[in-house]
């Protein structure tokens, strides 16, 4: 028996070391080595201070900002993860039939959908460019500028699909609210997020 017990206990103990040292120890310093932003969250700084990651959503309900799509979770990242309410329950079409009086009250046109349903994880930090496009208006008004330089610091944050063909064409929520404050100004009508 301890002939057979012997080489099993060796192979736990190597595929163990293996998988669970060698192995994520060798992929974190090659992923660091090769792309050390992305492999650190994708953080964005500001005057050396995170103020968030370009892969995860945030909250902006200040006029003089983007708005993100909705999140199922409040946009924490811990609980992550969609409603899972079927498209007939009651609870999530009141909930969208809400967001979509709200947009229509702001902005006074038909949201596009993703401005009204939440993502997958919750965390969606893009928008599409319909939708980007779409609060120009109230940005502008907010920060006593014109719509045109709104969209145009928005046209400039747009990022097609990947490769050309992977995807759909998308503005990053956060990348283009700190584009906003570089570049306009902030407006007696738009306090920070």
């Amino acid at each position: 028996m301890l002939t057979h017990l012997r080489p099993a206990l060796l192979l736990l103990a190597l595929l163990s070391l293996l998988t669970g040292a060698i192995y994520p120890l060798s992929v974190t310093v090659l992923s660091q080595a090769l792309a050390p932003a992305q492999s650190q969250g994708s953080l964005i700084r500001v005057n050396g201070t995170v103020v968030g990651s370009a892969l995860l959503g945030q909250a902006f309900t200040a006029p003089g900002y983007l708005h993100p799509r909705p999140s199922a979770g409040d946009y924490a990242t811990l609980p992550s993860a969609a409603s899972n309410l079927a498209p007939t329950n009651a609870a999530l079409l009141n909930a969208v039939a809400a967001r979509v009086a709200a947009w229509q009250a702001e902005t006074g046109t038909t949201p596009p959908i993703d401005a009204v349903t939440t993502s997958g994880s919750g965390l969606d930090p893009d928008v599409s460019p319909d939708t980007a496009l779409a609060q120009a208006d109230r940005i502008a008004r907010a920060r006593g500028v014109s719509a045109d330089a709104v969209a145009q610091i928005i046209a400039a944050h747009r990022k097609g699909p990947w490769l050309g063909l992977f995807g759909q064409a998308r503005v990053n929520v956060l990348e283009t609210n700190l584009a906003l404050d570089a570049a306009l100004p902030p407006g007696p009508a738009a306090p920070k997020p």
